[in-house]
């Protein structure tokens, strides 16, 4: 079991919370929201202040029954993000799947979930967090952590925009580590691992008047696979007529040092006609991003009062949108486990990571799915013609249903069908 040397002399004057979470995405707000909701002290730290940018706008149904916990799907429903009633893939050559409608696979019967613009849906997580009285300090940058032989553990945190040279502390009876990619536990503890399949990199920006769909299908999130299976684009619309396009691919092809991220995304544009032709009358609206090797995992979950959620744990790829699901869905089981903890006085990692196996159950869809995508061979309509009677379980993985029994029987149909066979 992979931990940090206990130091044993907490400063005994420091307050003692029951829980101190790193990051305020999706993950650390939902932990902290459902912890205090349940009576617990806690404090949220951020290194950043609201708005920020972030990508992964795409949210998929089986987070709905989550946000309907959390009391916010009336604030969504007035919200002006747009309405997502569907998926849909297109193959390198044109083709067009059905689109996979959610009509009969979301939890509150809504038939939809949400596009949303990051910046505005993590506050609205992290708001809800303070309303149920989480304490949050955003500008505040966890720099190391210290466990004690006490079991408590004391996080040395800077102040970032009042350039304050002197660490503070913030001491606690659970460290949840909800820092996404930056995996701050993780890192230090030496746990985490690249995905040697996925050594993906991305490039991604918003486009002014791109072309969309129009009724029900204007919120598609569309997959577009270019020629050779060389890429794929994101294509996911957004309120006030943008469109969030992103370009993923290995990093050994995407990325070269000879040209700029603009050269490479109009690279690979024009290798894929399908979008470009959704582009031709559309302007940019932001700067060009890159992400890449952001397909990883841990090789522990929790350790004696800490725990890892969301993509501080592990984060497979973006092509199905279940980062942001996934991050909600480990913060409510991390949060149910640290509540028994707390309540038991037991803060062993064994208790604070009782939810493992289930939640690497139903990643571990996820990661066949994708490798499934990537693979040549491979493409969905094919599979929902030759396996008709498999579109409900698919379509019941990809709303991310991937906690349900019984639906991994698509994966039989789908194994023949990849070159690995």
């Amino acid at each position: 079991m992979a931990d940090m040397t206990a130091s044993p002399a907490p400063d005994s004057s420091q307050p003692v919370r029951d829980v101190a979470v790193i990051g305020s995405g999706p993950a650390g707000s939902s932990v902290a929201a459902l912890l205090a909701e349940s009576g617990h002290d806690v404090v949220l730290l951020d290194r950043e202040h609201f708005p920020r940018h972030h990508v992964g706008e795409s949210l998929i149904p089986a987070a709905n029954r989550i946000l309907d916990r959390l009391g916010l799907i009336d604030q969504l429903q007035d919200s002006s993000f747009i309405k997502k009633y569907s998926v849909q893939f297109v193959g390198p050559d044109g083709q067009e799947s059905t689109p996979f409608y959610f009509d009969d696979f979301d939890p509150l019967g809504l038939g939809h979930t949400w596009q949303v613009v990051r910046s505005s849906f993590d506050r609205l997580l992290v708001d809800r967090a303070s309303t149920l009285g989480a304490e949050i300090r955003t500008n505040t940058q966890a720099t190391s952590v210290d466990f004690h032989e006490d079991t408590t553990a004391t996080i040395w945190t800077r102040r970032i925009r009042k350039r304050e040279g002197s660490l503070r502390p913030v001491r606690c009876r659970v460290v949840v580590d909800a820092s996404g990619q930056s995996c701050f536990l993780a890192n230090r503890m030496g746990l985490r691992q690249i995905d040697s399949r996925l050594r993906n990199g991305t490039i991604w920006t918003w486009y002014h008047n791109a072309k969309r769909g129009t009724g029900r299908d204007e919120g598609a999130t569309i997959i577009f696979n270019s020629r050779e299976h060389k890429s794929w684009f994101w294509y996911i619309p957004l309120p006030n007529n943008i469109v969030s396009v992103g370009c993923t691919a290995g990093t050994d092809w995407l990325f070269d040092n000879s040209l700029s991220a603009a050269e490479i995304f109009n690279r690979e544009l024009s290798r894929c006609p399908s979008v470009a032709e959704r582009l031709k009358d559309a302007s940019q609206a932001e700067p060009f991003r890159t992400t890449r090797d952001f397909s990883y995992s841990s090789t522990e979950l929790a350790g004696s009062g800490w725990v890892l959620v969301g993509d501080a744990y592990s984060f497979i790829d973006p092509v199905y949108s279940s980062g942001v699901f996934l991050a909600m869905a480990s913060g409510e089981m991390a949060a149910t486990a640290i509540h028994e903890a707390l309540e038991t006085d037991n803060t062993s990692a064994e208790q604070l990571g009782n939810w493992k196996q289930c939640y690497d159950a139903g990643v571990e869809k996820f990661r066949q799915l994708v490798y499934a995508f990537y693979d040549p061979s491979f493409n969905f309509s094919d599979f929902i013609r030759h396996h008709p009677d498999q579109r409900e379980n698919l379509t019941e993985l990809l709303v991310g249903n991937v906690f349900k029994p019984g639906v991994s029987g698509v994966f039989e149909g789908i194994k023949p069908m990849l070159t690995s066979g």
